[in-house]
């Protein structure tokens, strides 16, 4: 009699899950791929061709771009949250601080996918948002340090940060192929703007965390 925990039927079990597996696999790779090359807004056809699956597969195992967001970026945007404790630790506020905001700069000028993604577009990805939400109170905690030890102008806010991010994004974005260390240069004038000994009265309040919403789900 044949055990029907390894007759054919079984085995063709196990093979179809591992294929699956495999696709899957595949498939996440290529995203992260095509992402970092060109941006969340790829076509999904180019991760198929990719991954040398078809879209239908790639439509079985990710039925939304969300969904596929959710499976590469969270862990990234994990590792920032690490590198925060690491500024944490450092006895310079100020170089904790700017360290930091550079870290995050590389790490987007070099993935344009994970320049999308942190700049917040695609709140249906609930564990993409889940990490910018965490990463961005770890941020917030190097800016109170900052503050408290008088570096950093007391003005500055997370959502300040969230637009500070935003506009060095595009910038990353508008100059990659051009002259991708520009951006640098920027991120060296906001900086300086961002001590304390250069801080002046600002004209209006910082935005709420409602309005950044908003700006950034609305914005082109």
């Amino acid at each position: 009699m044949t055990n029907v925990t390894t007759g054919p039927a079984a085995q063709a079990g196990v093979a179809r899950r591992r294929d699956a597996v495999a696709n899957r696999t595949k498939l996440v790779d290529a995203a992260a791929a095509v992402f970092a090359e060109r941006g969340v807004d790829a076509p999904l056809e180019a991760i198929a061709r990719r991954a040398q699956v078809s879209i239908g597969t790639l439509y079985n195992h990710f039925r939304t771009r969300e969904q596929l967001l959710d499976a590469i970026y969270p862990d990234r945007i994990a590792d920032l949250a690490a590198a925060a404790d690491a500024a944490l630790a450092d006895e310079d506020s100020w170089l904790g601080f700017s360290g930091f905001l550079l870290q995050v700069f590389e790490l987007q000028a070099t993935d344009r996918g994970l320049n999308d993604a942190m700049t917040l577009r695609y709140p249906d990805a609930a564990l993409l948002t889940e990490a910018c939400d965490r990463g961005f109170a770890r941020a917030g905690e190097l800016i109170k340090r900052a503050q408290l030890a008088g570096t950093l102008r007391k003005d500055f806010t997370v959502e300040d940060l969230a637009f500070l991010i935003w506009a060095t994004s595009r910038v990353i974005a508008a100059t990659a192929d051009i002259a991708p260390t520009a951006w640098r240069r920027y991120v060296g004038l906001q900086l300086d703007g961002l001590r304390a000994a250069a801080a002046h009265r600002l004209p209006v309040p910082a935005m709420t965390p409602d309005q950044v919403a908003q700006a950034m789900q609305s914005r082109p």
